[in-house]
């Protein structure tokens, strides 16, 4: 006999039909939870408006970006976005749906597509070496191009591939990583490392033909390989030689230092920066001690392991993410010439692993007040802030339920097996489980403690990562570069451009390889020709700010045998030469000069047909002028 109805509760109705597709109609006449407001057409409109005024009124941020601050939520897919969200908001008594969290108020979003070259789905290791490096990489292996081979020590040499962190270190900026797990984990380890297995935390996790080969671990390359100013996280017990008692926990051997090769990295860490402010700390209090002023390089290391989940974290021991974020930017900020920092959120991952939903949502919501944290201490003008994720998880929002339903909670609705279900599960995980026959009976269990394993699809130890992409929001200097559908690698690329480091700077300074300027060409013909330029309407000093250019051009034209500024508009220049190249100035930009030099391939017999020969100087222009630094 065919099921018609099923009653769920008094408020609602609920029918299914035992058709080949289940239809589901809610009757929310006496839904209590609906906002008043938001029977009214016009709070939707007035909203909508006020959303379209605000992006009407958005002007482009195009200055160099001193800072970027990158916020890393490893494992924080879309779904587990806006389940945070709603957990944000329920944990301050709202209805949860409408909250609006700090990552969401970034102006400029954009999707990053997550597959390795050699897999469909993604780990840490290759996503991180992707939009840290700015190349995408096999799985499992971190700091190499996909050249190298995962677990074969003797492939990446080689194929070794540097970083943003790196870039920034190189162009005088102070950098650092903070992150809730280990600081040697496949996310932090994309920063510095270069190792054809993220696995290889420490020696003892080296295979003999690994070491044979000159392979080292990537907790040696912490210290010896990227000058680091701050290093927060855990990962004490791959510093220290092999039974070395931990001094947190000095009776778990669980514990111990793992190292084989005898060596005390966190001494030698601190030998390294003799002479400069440099302080190692493994506990809070020692941690709130420390003076950032006096300080300049900082090691804090809080656990043996990966740090506590938030919901676990005892609070006199280990700092908050929020609280080491604002330490590290603290100290990182007082180089004038600014600072990179990554701040990752790692336990939002290892907690979708073991399908504990409430601590992943719970280390979601820590990460974006540690993004609030950030934008109160730095300058949105200079400062550029990403937000993203490397992957995400098999993890949905399902079932029809009500408006301020406990995003932990149970769906107003059983399964044609008459089984409730959780609002949250997974595709598959621990928490698939089956009892004579059926799955578990959870009418009597609370969903919404810290430790419930969510349900599951398809039984699996520990839940996989998944393959979809994944948001990229930013806000600051050039964060409009961050927009589209792009390859995740192209992240690093674009931050890199901002702050004008790696091998993106051409566009951020200026200088002349040919004649003076005091010295222009001699004209031989005395003909003026009007040539257009490539460059749209102030494109060489637009990077620094308009705040900070401090002329454009001049107002004469060359006057053959005397020195003088050409006129400039940017959109034309006069010339009266046809000499094979001429520099011009185009104006200053923080006290530095600009000049462009135009270099012709042939000389370019004037003729009556000016337009023809302004196209063919056009075309010379576009390929042959550089702008570099003066």
């Amino acid at each position: 006999m065919k099921l018609l109805f099923t009653c769920v509760s008094l408020l609602v109705g609920i029918c299914l039909s035992d058709g080949a597709a289940s239809q589901l109609w809610l009757l929310t006449a006496n839904n209590l939870t609906i906002k008043f407001e938001e029977e009214n057409p016009e709070f939707w409109r007035t909203q909508a408006q006020e959303t379209l005024q605000a992006a009407l009124n958005r002007k482009l941020n195009t200055n160099v970006a001193k800072n970027i601050v990158l916020f890393l939520g490893d494992g924080m897919g879309i779904t587990t976005m806006t389940a945070a969200r709603i957990l944000k908001g329920q944990l301050q008594n709202h209805t949860g749906e409408e909250t609006v969290m700090t990552m969401d108020t970034f102006p400029h979003v954009g999707l990053a597509k997550v597959y390795a070259v050699d897999f469909q789905v993604p780990d840490s290791a290759s996503t991180g070496t992707a939009y840290l490096c700015g190349v995408k990489t096999n799985f499992n292996v971190v700091g190499v191009s996909a050249a190298a081979r995962n677990g074969l020590c003797e492939t990446q040499k080689g194929n070794e591939v540097t970083s943003i962190l790196h870039w920034a270190k190189e162009a005088g900026k102070s950098v650092g990583i903070v992150t809730t797990t280990r600081v040697q984990h496949a996310t932090p380890a994309a920063a510095y490392a270069h190792s054809a297995s993220r696995s290889w935390y420490s020696d003892a996790d080296l295979p003999a033909d690994a070491k044979r080969n000159g392979c080292t671990d990537i907790a040696s390359q912490l210290i010896n390989n990227t000058d680091i100013d701050v290093i927060i996280g855990g990962g004490r017990k791959y510093m220290s030689p092999n039974g070395t008692a931990d001094p947190e926990y000095p009776t778990d051997p669980s514990a111990n230092g793992l190292r084989e090769d005898g060596r005390d990295l966190i001494k030698e860490w601190l030998k390294m920066k003799e002479g400069k402010a440099a302080q190692y700390v493994w506990n809070k209090a020692d941690f709130d001690a420390i003076d950032p002023a006096k300080t300049d390089y900082l090691m804090a290391l809080f656990e043996p392991g990966d740090m506590r989940y938030e919901l676990d974290r005892d609070s006199k021991m280990d700092p908050s993410i929020v609280e080491t974020t604002e330490k590290a930017i603290h100290i990182l900020q007082k180089n004038p010439k600014g600072f990179f920092l990554l701040v990752e959120g790692g336990r939002i991952d290892q907690a979708h692993h073991n399908s504990l939903a409430s601590k992943a949502l719970h280390e979601a919501v820590a990460l974006d007040y540690a993004v609030e944290r950030a934008l109160m201490l730095t300058n949105e003008e200079d400062t550029l802030t990403v937000v993203t994720a490397d992957h995400s998880h098999p993890f949905t929002i399902n079932g029809y339920t009500f408006r301020g339903n406990s995003i932990l909670g149970k769906v107003p609705l059983w399964g044609t097996d008459f089984l409730p279900f959780t609002t949250l599960m997974y595709g598959n995980g621990p928490g698939h489980k089956i009892v004579n026959n059926k799955r578990p009976d959870i009418r009597k269990v609370d969903t919404k403690t810290k430790d419930y394993v969510q349900q599951a699809a398809v039984p699996m130890g520990k839940e996989t990562h998944g393959g979809e992409d994944v948001a990229v929001l930013a806000r600051g200097p050039m964060a409009h570069l961050f927009q589209g559908i792009n390859e995740q690698s192209y992240i690093a690329h674009a931050m890199a451009y901002a702050a004008c480091v790696g091998q993106n700077q051409r566009h951020c300074h200026v200088t002349m390889t040919t004649a003076s300027p005091e010295h222009p060409p001699e004209n031989t013909s005395g003909e003026s020709v009007k040539i257009r330029s490539n460059l749209p309407a102030n494109n060489a000093v637009e990077h620094c700010g308009r705040s900070d250019i401090d002329e454009i051009g001049g107002d004469t034209s060359y006057k053959m045998g005397k020195p003088a500024t050409p006129i400039i508009d940017f959109s034309s220049i006069l010339l009266r030469t046809k000499a094979e190249h001429f520099q011009i100035p185009i104006g200053r930009c923080r006290t530095v000069s600009y000049l462009m030099t135009i270099k012709l391939t042939e000389p370019q017999p004037h003729s009556d047909a000016k337009t023809a020969l302004a196209g063919t100087l056009f075309a010379r222009f576009k390929t042959r002028a550089h702008i570099e630094n003066e």
